[in-house]
């Protein structure tokens, strides 16, 4: 596997991200981890919340350097963050699949639940998921379907891809669900190819993502619902609509789903 070029250092001496085609607000670039600084920097985040527009004055940062937009909200600032890059593998290395089933074996689902039903078929994608997730952006950063992420502020990862923006960082939100981040990776990889997800929002243990095609059915929605109580049962068990029945009927239509981890 090919490393990519990490343009985040360049931000250092150009803190406008002017040779990217940016014009970044004030931020500051994130090197600290678990283990002390990190060879390089894991990130850009913002010093203030995002403003109207901010994902995308972000998005040309993808085509000019491989930084993919995400917000970064609650719960303090990443420096504080117990970031890990040191025990993250590389997501394209696990199968989803794969994962899933092992989380359902192992004790995400209960006898009700039955045997692993397998993946659910991907929605149908009609609209461009960049400009959905900037919708979904916006929403959520006025308070839109709760204070999800009220007041969180931009930030610039390398990764090959939106769904790898957690293994990129070494994020460690689902810590006591999985400690090896790239691994969940692996699941929104297929997410992103089935229902156009982006990753839009990290907390210290909470996950959004904007969805561009969201099943329509309800048998595909009690599909997908089973992968959601496999990837994060605490979101399923103990969410707003607890259950799998009630949290496949959530998911209809829902262009945001959100993930998080006691």
């Amino acid at each position: 596997m090919a490393m990519l070029p990490n343009p985040l250092p360049a931000l250092a001496t150009d803190p406008t991200g002017r040779a990217l085609g940016l014009d970044l607000p004030p931020g500051r670039l994130v090197d600290t981890t678990v283990d002390g600084p990190w060879h390089e920097p894991l990130l850009w985040c913002g010093d203030e919340p995002a403003a109207p527009g901010t994902w995308d004055r972000l998005l040309p940062a993808r085509r000019a350097g491989g930084l993919h937009p995400v917000l970064i909200g609650g719960d303090g600032d990443p420096h504080e963050w117990e970031l890990s890059p040191r025990r993250v593998s590389y997501p394209g290395d696990h199968d989803a699949e794969e994962v899933l089933a092992e989380f359902w074996d192992s004790g995400a689902a209960d006898e009700s639940d039955g045997d692993w039903p397998g993946l659910a078929p991907g929605g149908t994608l009609v609209e461009d998921p960049d400009r959905l997730a900037a919708e979904a952006v916006e929403a959520l950063s006025a308070g839109e379907g709760g204070a999800v992420l009220k007041g969180a502020r931009p930030a610039l990862v390398r990764a090959r891809r939106s769904a790898d923006i957690p293994a990129a960082i070494g994020w460690s939100g689902p810590l006591h669900h999985e400690g090896d981040v790239a691994r969940l990776c692996s699941v929104l990889r297929s997410w992103e190819d089935r229902f156009g997800i982006r990753v839009v929002g990290l907390s210290f243990d909470q996950l959004v993502l904007s969805v561009a095609a969201p099943p329509t059915r309800t048998a595909d929605a009690e599909a997908l619902a089973a992968e959601h109580l496999a990837f994060c049962p605490d979101s399923v068990r103990q969410g707003t609509r607890p259950g799998l029945g009630s949290h496949a009927q959530g998911l209809l239509g829902a262009p945001v789903w959100t993930f998080s981890w006691d």
